[in-house]
C-alpha cells in the first residue's frame, strides 16, 4: 500500500515537470525568436543571446530544486495524513461491529465448568490456550485458508512453555476460631479461605497479633520486637502503614513470621483501607490468593474476613477496661509509626490438605499481520491473562471478570479487525498469557523470549478485568503522553469516560514496563465486588462496560498500530 502510494506521486511529479518543462522550452522559443514587432520584443531581440541561454539555464535549474524539494516533501508526508479519511472509515466501521453476544458467548465458555476455573499449569492450562487458538482462526482466517490450518488440538511451535508448580487444596478445609460456644461458625470463603499455595497443615495454637507483621529494626518499625511468636499463629493485615516508604509484600511478611517461630499464620484486610484498597473496592471478605512464598519458606495460611479478625483483638481480658479494637490498633500504627503487637486468649485451628503436583503453564502469541512492506518489524502488544485460580477447597472459582473479560475483548478486537478488511502499519501481536495470578509467570516468560525483539515493541496494552464496575474505564499508561489516551477515547466515543493514571501497579504489564516497552493499561473503574471470589460468574458482568472497554482497546490499538 505505502510503495503504490509513493508510486503515484512520483508519477505526479513527473507530470508535472514535463508540463513545466514545456511551458518553459516554449517560453525559450518565444524569448530568442519573437515573432511580435513590438517595442518590447524588439528590445529583447536586441539583447545578447548568451544572456537568453543564461537565463533560460537558470531557469530550469531553478525548476528542478523546486520540483526535488517538492517530491521530498511529498514522499515525507505521513502516509497517516494521507490516509487519514479511511483510517477514520476503516475504525467507524470497526467499532460497529463489535457484537456484545459473542464477548458474553466467550466469556461464558471461559468461565463456565468445562474450563474448571483455568488454574496455571492444570490441563485446563493446555485446553484453554487450544481453545484460544481455535477462536483466533476461526476469527482471522480466511475460508479459502482452511486447508492449510494444523490440527486443533496442537498448539504452534511460538508457544512458550515452563514447568510450575501446581497446588491445590483439599475440600473441606478447616478454619476454627476459639473453643467457646459464642463464636459462631466461620463459613468457608465469606468467612476464611486458605492461601492456595500453602502446604498441608492440622495444628491448634495461640494466635499473636503483629500489626502488619513488618520487621525491619533498621528502620526503627519492628512489630516483632518484644514478643515471642514461637510456636503461635500469627495475625497481620495485608498492606502497610501509608508512612512507611519500604516495600513489603505478603511473602515479605511470611517469610518473617516463619523466621520468628511461628507455625501459622491468618492474614486480613484491615478496617482502615488505604487509598488504593479503596479504590479497588476492597471489602472485608476474604480472597483467593497465593502466597508465592519459596518452598523452603512456605508456611501454612488463611485469608480471614475483617470481622473474624476484629472479634479476635476483643475478645481477650489481657487488659483493664475495654481493649482497643482492630480498629483503634490500626489507626495507632498508621499514625505514629509504633507497633502495637500482643498475644491475645484466642486460639485457632487449622487444618486441610494441599496437593503439590507440577505442571506446565502455556503463553500463547498470535499475529495480525501487516501488509505494510516497510514496517520493519514494529510491532503492538495485545495481551490479556486467561489463568485463573481454578478449583480450590471444593469452591469453584470462575474468573469471569477476572480474565475471562480481557481475553474475550482480544478475541473481538481480532474479529472486527479481519471483518473489516483492516490493514494496519504495523504488527499486531495478541498474547494469552497464563500464570498471571501465580506471580506474572507466563508475562515474565515472554519478555524473556520475546517472539519480536522488544526493541521493535512499540506497545503494551494490558486488558485485565473489564467486566464490571462505575461505567468508567481506569487507563495506566507509561512512557506515552496522556494525549494518545485521550485521542483513543474520543476515537472511540468514550473520551468523557476516562481515568488517566501514570503506572498502574500489577498485571502482565509490569514485566513489559520493566523492559523499557511503553505500556496501556485497560481496567474498568469502580468497585469489583465478585474480585477473586468463587461468585464471580459470567452473569455478574455489565455487557455495556465490556463493549465500552473493546471499543477503546480497538480505537487505541488501531492508533498505535497506524502511528508515525
Amino acid at each position: 500500500m505505502e510503495m503504490e502510494r509513493k508510486y503515484h506521486l512520483a508519477f505526479a511529479y513527473w507530470t508535472v515537470t514535463m508540463a513545466m518543462s514545456r511551458v518553459l522550452d516554449i517560453r525559450s522559443r518565444d524569448f530568442c525568436n519573437p515573432t511580435s514587432g513590438d517595442g518590447i520584443s524588439a528590445g529583447l531581440h536586441n539583447k545578447p543571446q548568451f544572456t537568453n541561454s543564461r537565463t533560460i539555464r537558470m531557469s530550469r535549474r531553478a525548476l528542478g530544486i523546486i520540483c526535488w524539494f517538492l517530491l521530498y516533501s511529498i514522499l515525507s508526508l505521513d502516509p497517516l495524513q494521507a490516509q487519514t479519511a479511511d483510517d477514520q472509515s476503516t475504525l467507524a466501521k470497526a467499532l460497529e461491529t463489535i457484537s456484545r453476544g459473542r464477548l458474553l458467548s466467550d466469556i461464558s465458555i471461559l468461565s463456565g465448568p468445562e474450563f474448571n476455573g483455568r488454574q496455571t499449569g492444570s490441563r485446563n492450562d493446555l485446553t484453554t490456550a487450544l481453545w484460544f487458538q481455535e477462536q483466533f482462526r476461526m476469527a482471522v482466517q480466511h475460508p479459502l485458508d482452511s486447508h492449510n490450518r494444523q490440527p486443533s488440538n496442537v498448539l504452534p511451535e511460538s508457544t512458550l512453555t515452563r514447568s510450575v508448580h501446581v497446588s491445590s487444596i483439599a475440600a473441606v478445609p478447616v478454619v476454627q476460631i476459639g473453643m467457646t460456644s459464642d463464636n459462631p461458625a466461620a463459613e468457608l470463603g465469606a468467612d476464611y479461605l486458605p492461601i492456595l499455595d500453602s502446604p498441608s497443615i492440622n495444628l491448634r495454637a495461640q494466635i499473636a497479633f503483629v500489626g502488619y507483621g513488618i520487621a525491619d529494626p533498621a528502620s526503627g518499625f519492628d512489630e516483632y520486637d518484644g514478643i515471642d511468636v514461637h510456636n503461635r499463629i500469627v495475625l497481620f493485615l495485608r498492606g502497610k502503614p501509608e508512612h512507611y516508604a519500604a516495600l513489603v509484600s505478603h511473602a515479605d511478611k511470611v517469610r518473617t513470621a516463619k523466621a520468628k517461630g511461628a507455625v501459622g499464620y491468618l492474614t486480613a484486610t484491615g478496617p482502615v483501607l488505604s487509598a488504593y484498597e479503596a479504590r479497588r473496592g476492597m471489602t472485608g471478605r476474604p480472597s483467593a490468593l497465593y502466597g508465592l512464598t519459596d518452598v523452603d519458606m512456605s508456611l501454612a495460611g488463611a485469608w480471614i474476613s475483617t470481622d473474624i479478625a476484629s472479634r479476635i483483638l476483643t475478645d481477650h481480658d489481657h487488659e483493664p477496661g475495654h481493649p482497643p479494637s482492630l480498629r483503634e490498633l490500626q489507626e495507632t500504627i498508621n499514625r505514629t509509626l509504633h507497633p502495637q503487637s500482643r498475644m491475645t486468649d484466642v486460639d485457632a485451628k487449622l487444618s486441610w490438605l494441599t496437593e503439590q503436583t507440577s505442571g506446565m503453564l502455556y503463553t500463547l502469541p498470535i499475529t495480525f499481520p501487516s501488509t505494510e512492506e516497510d514496517a520493519g518489524g514494529d510491532t503492538i502488544i495485545i495481551g490479556a491473562h486467561r489463568d485463573h485460580f481454578g478449583r480450590q477447597a471444593g469452591l469453584l472459582f470462575p474468573g469471569a471478570d477476572d480474565n475471562a473479560s480481557g481475553t474475550a475483548v482480544l478475541l473481538e478486537v481480532a474479529r472486527v479487525l479481519r471483518q473489516t478488511g483492516a490493514h494496519p502499519k504495523r504488527r499486531i501481536l495478541f498474547l494469552s498469557f497464563s500464570g498471571e495470578e501465580q506471580g506474572l509467570l507466563g508475562s515474565r516468560l515472554y519478555v524473556e523470549q520475546p517472539l519480536i525483539p522488544l526493541k521493535r515493541t512499540k506497545a503494551m496494552i494490558n486488558i485485565d478485568h473489564v467486566g464490571v464496575g462505575n461505567g468508567r474505564l481506569t487507563v495506566g499508561m507509561t512512557g506515552f503522553e496522556k494525549s494518545v489516551a485521550v485521542q483513543a477515547g474520543q476515537a472511540a466515543g468514550l473520551g468523557d469516560k476516562l481515568d488517566l493514571y501514570g503506572f498502574f501497579p500489577g498485571g502482565d504489564h509490569v514485566p513489559f514496563k520493566e523492559a523499557g516497552v511503553p505500556t496501556v493499561t485497560v481496567v474498568s473503574a469502580g468497585v469489583h465486588p465478585q474480585f477473586h471470589q468463587p461468585s464471580d460468574r459470567a452473569d455478574t458482568l455489565d455487557p455495556e462496560i465490556l463493549v465500552a472497554a473493546t471499543r477503546y482497546v480497538l480505537a487505541l490499538t488501531w492508533q498505535l498500530a497506524n502511528a508515525p
